[in-house]
C-alpha cells in the first residue's frame, strides 16, 4: 500500500496542468515512478478529461503502452528537429514542449500528428507482443494470398491500436464539438499521423523448405519501423498546408488560405498560424529558448548552417577532442573489441 500511495502522490504533482494532446505526451515523464496498473491511479491523472479517465479505467491495463507511445514520440520528434531552430527541447513544467505547441503552427501539427501515431503504434505492438488480454495478433488475416503465399505467424493488430488512438487522443477534441478552427485542425492532423502507419504497413515473409529453398513462404502484416513514420510525418511538416475555416452548407471545414493551393489530403498536416522564428529566448513564452549556444554546420546553407541556426548573429568556434570507437576486430565467439582513438575536431556554436 505504501508503494501505490508514493505513485499516486508523483502522478498528482505531475499531471495537474496539462492541456489537449500535449497531456499524453507527459505521460513519458511517469516512467520513473512505477506502472498505471489501477483505477485509482486513472483518477489521479488530473490532467486527463473526464472521458480520457474513464477509458483509462476500462483499459487501464493499455495506459503502459500509452506511456511508452508518449515517449517514443518525444524521441522522435527531438531527432526529426535535431538540426532545426526549434529543436523539440522538453520542459520540466507543463505542457512538456512548453507554449510553443500551443498555438496553431506547423510545429503543433507535427506534434499532434506523431503522438496520435505514436499512442496507435505503441498499443499495437503491445497486443502483437502477447501485453494485453484485451487484443491480440490481427487473425483476420489468414487463408492463402492472392499472390499464393499462406498468411500464418502474427499480422499487427493496427486496426485496435488505431481504434484505441481515435477513442483516446482524440476524445478532448471531439467533446468540444469539432466546431472551433484549432480542434478541426487537431482532430485532421492526429488521423494524418495514424495515416502514416496504415499507409505503410508491409508484409514480411519466412521461408520453409529442405536448405530454405522456400517450397513454403509464410507472410504476415509488420507495422514500419517507427523511425519510417516519423520520415513521413516529417515530410507532410516541410509541406504542410496553411488553412483556415470556412462553412460549406452546415458544416464547417478547413480549407487552404491561399485558394492557388490544391486542397489538402487525408494525409499531409495542416496548420492556422505562421510559425516564429526561435531564434530568441523568450522568456514570457515556455520552450522558446532560441539559437544561443546551439551547434550548427559551418559549410552547410541548410536551415542546421550557421548562417540560418544562427539568425545571422555569427559563431563561435573552438577545437574539441572527441573520443571515438576505432581499429574494431571480431573475436571468436563472440564478441567485438575496439580501441579507442581521440582526435581534435572544430565545433561552431551560436553567439
Amino acid at each position: 500500500m505504501e508503494r501505490r500511495s508514493c505513485l499516486t502522490s508523483d502522478i498528482l504533482i505531475i499531471l495537474p496542468r496539462l492541456q489537449i494532446v500535449l497531456n499524453i505526451m507527459y505521460l513519458a515523464k511517469l516512467s520513473s515512478v512505477g506502472s498505471i496498473r489501477d483505477e485509482e491511479t486513472c483518477e489521479r491523472l488530473r490532467g486527463l478529461i473526464q472521458r480520457q479517465v474513464q477509458i483509462c479505467k476500462r483499459s487501464v491495463e493499455v495506459m503502459d503502452a500509452v506511456r511508452r507511445g508518449a515517449q517514443l514520440a518525444i524521441d522522435e520528434c527531438q531527432f526529426q528537429f535535431r538540426n532545426r531552430r526549434w529543436n523539440c527541447s522538453t520542459l520540466e513544467t507543463m505542457p512538456v514542449f512548453g507554449k510553443v505547441v500551443t498555438q496553431g503552427t506547423r510545429e503543433a501539427a507535427f506534434v499532434y500528428a506523431i503522438s496520435a501515431a505514436s499512442v496507435a503504434f505503441a498499443v499495437t505492438r503491445a497486443c502483437s507482443s502477447g501485453e494485453l488480454e484485451k487484443c491480440g495478433c490481427d487473425h483476420n488475416v489468414h487463408g492463402v494470398s492472392p499472390e499464393g503465399f499462406q498468411w500464418s505467424g502474427c499480422s499487427d493488430n493496427i486496426a485496435y491500436g488505431v481504434a484505441f488512438s481515435q477513442s483516446f487522443v482524440d476524445v478532448r477534441e471531439r467533446s468540444k464539438g469539432q466546431s472551433s478552427s484549432r480542434a478541426l485542425m487537431n482532430l485532421h492532423n492526429n488521423e494524418a499521423g495514424r495515416k502514416a502507419i496504415l499507409s505503410h504497413m508491409r508484409v514480411e515473409c519466412k521461408c520453409h523448405g529442405v536448405s530454405g529453398s522456400c517450397e513454403v513462404k509464410t507472410c504476415w502484416k509488420a507495422m514500419p519501423p517507427f523511425r519510417k513514420v516519423g520520415n513521413v510525418i516529417k515530410e507532410k511538416f516541410d509541406g504542410a498546408t496553411e488553412v483556415e475555416q470556412r462553412k460549406v452548407g452546415t458544416t464547417k471545414v478547413l480549407v487552404p488560405r491561399n485558394s492557388q493551393f490544391k486542397p489538402h489530403t487525408d494525409e499531409d498536416l495542416v496548420y492556422l498560424d505562421p510559425s516564429p522564428d526561435f531564434c530568441d529566448y523568450d522568456p514570457r513564452t515556455p520552450g522558446m529558448l532560441g539559437t544561443v549556444g546551439r551547434q550548427c554546420n559551418r559549410t552547410s546553407k541548410a536551415i542546421d548552417g550557421c548562417e540560418l541556426m544562427c539568425c545571422g548573429r555569427g559563431f563561435q568556434t573552438q577545437e574539441v577532442e572527441v573520443v571515438d570507437r576505432c581499429s574494431c576486430k571480431f573475436h571468436w565467439c563472440c564478441y567485438v573489441k575496439c580501441k579507442q582513438c581521440r582526435k581534435m575536431v572544430e565545433m561552431h556554436t551560436c553567439r
